[in-house]
């Protein structure tokens, strides 16, 4: 596989955001509570027991699927594997989908009794960012072509 610019601009913010997702999502499905007091998540006193219901569900979903994905998928990416790519591909569109679900969670909820998000300028800047580099991301793992396959994606 050629190491190239795509290939480290996949990985690298892909590994970070894995790390972060552990840190800020793996924990607080375990507990909740450590996830408000690392900042990770928000208390019910800002988003009501029904959003903490929400971004616990979001964070339980990470543990046990969205998380294992993106980390088997890097991993196989990294060497070279045609399921590693595969995998990472899934894990990509889960990335795109995420973001977009959470924002229009934010919107959605801004006249909701008992959501007071105060600031949604962190949302707003991040999470758009993840959605286009997992756009873009799933977009060079489409284009990629594999050993053996031809431009068309016939083996040859």
């Amino acid at each position: 596989m050629k190491r190239d610019i795509n290939f480290w601009l996949i990985q690298a913010p892909g590994w970070l955001l894995l790390l972060y997702l552990v840190y800020a999502q793996a924990i607080p499905a375990f507990n909740y509570e450590a996830g408000v007091a690392m900042g990770t998540q928000e208390p019910a006193e800002i988003v009501s027991e029904v959003g903490v219901a929400f971004w616990y569900g979001f964070s339980f979903g990470d543990l046990v699927a969205y998380i294992p994905l993106l980390a088997v998928g890097l991993m196989g990416h990294w060497a070279g594997k045609h399921w590693g790519r595969l995998i990472l591909a899934a894990a990509l569109g889960i990335t795109i989908y995420w973001p977009i679900v959470c924002l229009a969670v934010v919107v959605a909820a801004r006249d909701a009794s008992g959501w007071n998000l105060v600031n949604e300028t962190p949302f707003w800047l991040v999470l758009p960012l993840i959605t286009a580099w997992s756009a873009w991301g799933l977009w060079r793992l489409i284009r990629q072509q594999q050993p053996g396959f031809s431009s068309k994606g016939y083996k040859s």
